[in-house]
């Protein structure tokens, strides 16, 4: 039978949401997936963003990596408006990192969790 436990993302101190603080690759480190590569064992991620600047901020998650650029997911986040999903339960596993950075320093908040799934 499956098991899945929810956990804090990894870049999170006690479960606070994460500042986005850098401004290109390889960003501020978001969440660290499980490692190895054993089939039906993944971390099953979600994201949500919230925007303190005063327009809009393009933020960019390297889910996965920093030089490809399919493993880029683009999403302009509006100010004023929190907790807009970002990554909606994509898995990942092999220790493979999650970063993320931003059009402008220091006004992106991120938080969410992370189900750690094992067949």
């Amino acid at each position: 039978m499956a098991t899945a436990v929810k956990r804090k993302l990894s870049g999170s101190t006690d479960g606070r949401q994460i500042k986005v603080v850098a401004t290109a690759s390889a960003g501020t480190t978001i969440h660290t997936a499980v490692a190895g590569t054993t089939a039906g064992t993944f971390d099953e991620i979600w994201i949500y963003a919230t925007n303190s600047h005063s327009s809009t901020v393009q933020l960019t998650i390297e889910f996965g990596g920093t030089t490809n650029p399919d493993d880029r997911i683009l999403v302009a986040v509006p100010a004023g408006v929190g907790l807009v999903p970002i990554i909606p339960g994509l898995i990942l596993q092999n220790g493979t990192i999650v970063k993320a950075y931003g059009s402008v320093a220091n006004v992106v908040f991120l938080s969410g969790h992370v189900n750690s799934i094992t067949d």
